[in-house]
C-alpha cells in the first residue's frame, strides 16, 4: 500500500480525493480550547469518548441589524476535518498542560485519533442562511466531536461575518459599481487581512489590494499609489528617462513631460475650461507623468495630495491626453478625501468638457474611484446626494466589520446514541432544537423562499404542491400553511468518514461567489433592505414542534412552592 493509499485510508477519503491542509498553517488540532481536552479526557476515563453523537453548528441572531447571513467557511472547515491529526509534539504539549494524573492511555488515544469516523453535513457555501438552522452537523464520537467545535465555529464565524458585511456593502453600492477591498493595513493581523480578501470577494466585491490573497486564491489585484508617491517629486527636473512608445510601436515621444505641460497650457485656456484653475503644482504634474511613463496601458492617479479641482484634476487629464496622443488610454482618478460626491461629479463636468473641446472619444467616461473610510452608511449616503463614482476602495469598516464585532455562532449537542437531547435556558432564544434534523428551503409561486423548515431526521420530505404546516420552534401562535411551489434540501454530506456515502465536492471560490450573488438575487427585496428589514420565516415541522416541547417539560425540573 502507497504512502498516499494509507493518507486517504487515514483521512476516511473512501473516494480516493485527498484533500490539502488548512490554507493557515496555525490551524491544527490545537487550534482549541482547554477544556476541550479535559473533557475529552472525561469521556476517555468514563469510557464515553466513542459514543455516537450530534452536534449542530448554528447562530442565533443575524448581523449587522439585517435580516440574513451568508455562509462561508466551509472549506477550510473540511481542510482541517482531513488532515486532523495529533504530532508527538502537539500531544506532548497536551500532556504538559493536563493534570499530571492523566493516564498515558489517552495520549496514546489522542496518538490514534482522526476523523474518520466523522460525518459532516453542510449548508453549499455561499448560501444565504438564517438563525437557528443549522450550518453544519457534526455526527462522530463525541470526544473527537468535541475536540473540533472550537476550530469549527472559528473558521465559521469569522468568515460568515466579514461576508455577509461585503454583501451588505455590494447591495447599497448596486450591481454596477467596482468594489475593491483595501483593508489589508487595519486587519486584525495577517489572518485577519488574508481571510477578509477571501470572503469579502466571496461576499460580492471585485478585487483587493492584498498581493498574497491574489496568489493564494485566485483574487484579482487593484492598486495605483499613495500619495507619498506624488509629495516625493519635487520638480518634473527628477525624470530622466522621459520618452515613450507609442501603443502600437510604430513611434515614440522624446519628451512626455513636456508633452503633458503642452496639453496643460491647452487645457488651461480652452473656452470650456478658462478661469477654472490657474497654475497647478507642478511637482504633481512630475509624479504624474513618471507614474504614466512606468504604467502607460493602466494610468490611474490619486488626484488630492494637494487640491483636487485646481490642480490635481488638470494635471491628470493633461497626463491622461498626452498619452491619447500616443494610443494609449488611461484608466482613472482617486478619490480619497474631501466631499467626494461633489468632487466626482466636477471631475466628470470636467472630462466632458475635455472631451468635446478636444473631440477626444470616451474621456468623459474616466473612471472615478471613491476611497477614505467609506461604509455601508457613506454608500447610501452618496446615494441619495447624487455622484459620479464608478468604484469604491473600502478598508477598515469593512475588514474588521466595524458595525458588529463577532456572529455568535454556537456549536450544540442535539443527539447521543440516538437520544435527543435539548439545552434549556430562561432566555428562549438559547434554547437548542433538538434531535438529528432535515433542513429545508421551501420556495413560492414567485420564485423566492418563503420560509426555512427543520423536520425530524426520519420524517418524509416537504413535497412540491402539498401543503405543510410550519411552526415557530417556541411561539405557538405562529405558525403557517405553506404550498411549496420548489422544495431545497439544504444539508448535504461534504465528508463521509470511513462510509460510503456520496460526497459533495469543494467548488473553487469563483463558483462559491458566483453562488452567493445569485442567492443574494434570488431573495425577496424587503427581506434584503437596509431599514426596518422584514424577518425571514425560519420554522420547524408539527411533529418536531410537538417533540421539542415534550423534552422540555421532560427535562426541565418543576418547582416546588413551600
Amino acid at each position: 500500500m502507497t504512502e498516499m493509499d494509507q493518507q486517504v485510508i487515514a483521512n476516511g477519503n473512501c473516494s480516493g480525493r485527498v484533500v490539502e491542509g488548512p490554507t493557515n498553517p496555525m490551524v491544527t488540532p490545537l487550534l482549541t480550547d482547554l477544556y476541550q481536552f479535559t473533557m475529552a479526557y472525561a469521556y476517555w476515563k468514563a469510557n464515553k469518548h466513542q459514543e455516537r453523537a450530534v452536534f449542530d453548528l448554528y447562530f442565533r441572531k443575524n448581523p449587522f441589524g439585517g435580516e440574513y447571513t451568508v455562509f462561508a467557511g466551509l472549506e477550510e472547515c473540511i481542510r482541517l476535518i482531513a488532515n486532523f491529526r495529533f504530532t508527538e509534539d502537539e500531544i506532548s504539549f497536551i500532556r504538559e498542560s493536563l493534570p499530571g494524573s492523566c493516564e498515558d492511555g489517552f495520549f496514546d488515544y489522542l496518538r490514534g485519533l482522526d476523523c474518520s469516523e466523522v460525518e459532516v453535513y453542510s449548508i453549499a457555501e455561499g448560501s444565504v442562511v438564517f438563525p437557528k438552522v443549522p450550518l453544519l452537523r457534526i455526527e462522530g464520537p463525541i470526544a473527537v466531536a468535541q475536540l473540533l467545535e472550537t476550530p469549527l465555529v472559528n473558521l465559521v464565524n469569522y468568515a460568515s461575518l466579514v461576508t455577509t458585511n461585503a454583501a451588505r456593502h455590494r447591495f447599497v453600492a448596486g450591481k454596477s459599481k467596482m468594489l475593491l477591498e483595501f483593508g489589508l493595513r487595519r486587519a486584525q493581523g495577517p489572518d485577519g487581512g488574508i481571510s477578509a480578501s477571501k470572503y469579502c470577494y466571496l461576499g460580492g466585491f471585485d478585487a483587493t489590494s492584498n498581493v498574497a490573497a491574489g496568489r493564494l486564491f485566485g483574487i484579482p489585484l487593484r492598486g495605483t499609489h499613495s500619495h507619498a508617491f506624488v509629495s516625493s517629486y519635487m520638480s518634473p527636473d527628477e525624470i530622466i528617462d522621459k520618452s515613450l512608445r507609442s501603443a502600437d510601436g510604430s513611434s515614440s515621444c522624446e519628451d512626455l513631460v513636456s508633452l503633458a505641460q503642452t496639453w496643460l497650457s491647452k487645457i488651461q485656456w480652452s473656452s470650456s475650461l478658462r478661469g477654472i484653475f490657474g497654475e497647478t503644482n507642478q511637482s504633481e504634474l512630475a509624479a504624474f507623468t513618471s507614474y504614466a511613463l512606468a504604467f502607460p496601458i493602466s494610468f490611474l492617479a490619486l488626484v488630492d495630495t494637494y487640491d483636487v479641482m485646481r490642480s490635481g484634476i488638470p494635471n491628470f487629464c493633461a497626463v491622461a491626453l498626452a498619452l491619447n496622443d500616443l494610443g494609449y488610454k488611461a484608466v482613472g482618478i482617486r478619490l480619497d478625501s474631501g466631499d467626494l460626491a461633489y468632487l466626482s461629479c466636477e471631475a466628470r463636468k470636467f472630462f466632458r468638457a475635455i472631451e468635446k473641446e478636444f473631440g477626444v472619444p470616451g474621456f468623459g467616461k474616466m473612471s472615478i474611484t471613491a476611497s477614505n473610510d467609506l461604509n455601508e452608511e457613506t454608500l447610501d449616503a452618496l446615494n441619495k446626494q447624487g455622484h459620479e463614482v464608478d468604484a469604491y476602495g473600502i478598508g477598515t469598516y469593512l475588514v474588521t466589520c466595524y458595525a458588529q464585532a463577532a456572529l455568535g455562532c454556537v456549536f450544540k449537542l442535539v443527539e447521543i446514541n440516538n437520544q435527543p437531547r435539548i439545552k434549556l435556558s430562561e432566555d428562549v432564544s438559547k434554547v437548542s432544537i433538538p434531535c438529528k434534523k432535515r433542513s429545508y428551503r421551501l420556495y413560492g409561486r414567485e420564485g423566492y423562499p418563503l420560509v426555512d423548515i427543520m423536520t425530524g431526521g426520519n420524517e418524509p420530505s416537504p413535497k412540491v404542491g402539498e401543503r405543510i404546516l410550519c411552526r415557530h420552534p417556541f411561539n405557538e401562535s405562529k405558525r403557517a400553511y405553506v404550498v411549496p411551489q420548489q422544495v431545497e434540501e439544504l444539508l448535504k454530506c461534504y465528508w463521509p468518514g470511513s462510509s460510503d456515502k456520496p460526497r459533495e465536492d469543494l467548488p473553487p471560490l469563483k463558483d462559491i461567489r458566483d453562488r452567493c450573488i445569485k442567492q443574494l438575487e434570488r431573495m425577496r427585496p424587503d427581506h434584503m433592505r437596509r431599514l426596518n428589514p422584514t424577518p425571514y420565516k425560519v420554522s420547524v415541522s408539527a411533529k418536531l414542534y410537538d417533540f421539542i416541547h415534550f423534552l422540555w417539560l421532560n427535562e426541565a425540573p418543576v418547582g416546588e412552592l413551600q
